[in-house]
């Protein structure tokens, strides 16, 4: 359900880890026009998605202050001098509170949460339908693992398996990501659910894993 290139990545993992994995991302990641020259002049700037970077221009040894452990890993390869948060934005808002003028959040349309800066939107996640291999999945009787990787991927995904007969177990990035799925998909719906025990990529690895029983010892 992860849009690219994060969907290619978790299935390389889980592969790895042996299961059968279909890539079928829920939103397409697009550039939009946006203000490049105040980038350029910003004296700092605030990462929430790695997908933001590649609009941000090079680092150049320029501050940036990441939301999480990934994110912050695709600042640094673009040159920024990076502070890492702890993985959601709820736990970066401190990070925030100090940072005074000159600093803005580059950023999507659609964020999760709205932080206490100046943004400008670089980005834009179109829906995408649930594929046609993907449908055919969630109708048919095998377990059907769904990894969701923000609130709003949580509701997309919820909203297209309304009719699902497949047992549904969800992988949630967070608990605001869980909630968006309880909004959206009927009730009872998936009857296996582990919450990411970090709002990251490797956390939702381990909440598959605590699906299927086979929490791995030591895996990095």
């Amino acid at each position: 359900t992860r849009p690219q290139p994060g969907a290619d990545r978790l299935a390389a993992v889980l592969r790895g880890h042996g299961l059968t994995v279909l890539v079928a991302p829920l939103m397409r990641v697009i550039a939009v026009a946006h203000d490049e020259a105040a980038l350029a002049a910003a004296r700092g700037l605030v990462f929430t998605s790695a997908h933001a970077i590649a609009a941000a221009g090079p680092g150049l040894g320029r501050p940036a202050i990441c939301v999480g452990p990934a994110t912050a890993e695709a600042a640094r390869r673009a040159g920024f001098d990076v502070t890492s948060g702890p993985g959601d934005a709820a736990g970066m808002m401190p990070m925030l509170a100090d940072l005074g003028p000159g600093w803005l959040h580059v950023r999507g349309a659609e964020v999760a949460a709205e932080l206490p800066l100046p943004g400008i939107v670089v980005y834009r996640q179109q829906a995408l339908a649930l594929s046609q291999a993907a449908r055919a999945l969630v109708q048919g009787t095998a377990p059907v693992i769904l990894p969701l990787f923000s609130p709003r991927a949580a509701a997309l995904a919820g909203a297209a398996v309304t009719d699902s007969r497949a047992p549904l177990w969800i992988a949630p990035i967070s608990a605001a990501a869980a909630a968006a799925w309880d909004d959206a998909a009927p009730p009872g719906a998936a009857s296996r659910r582990s919450v990411a025990p970090d709002p990251d990529a490797t956390g939702v690895r381990r909440a598959i894993e605590e699906l299927l029983g086979t929490q791995s010892r030591g895996a990095g």
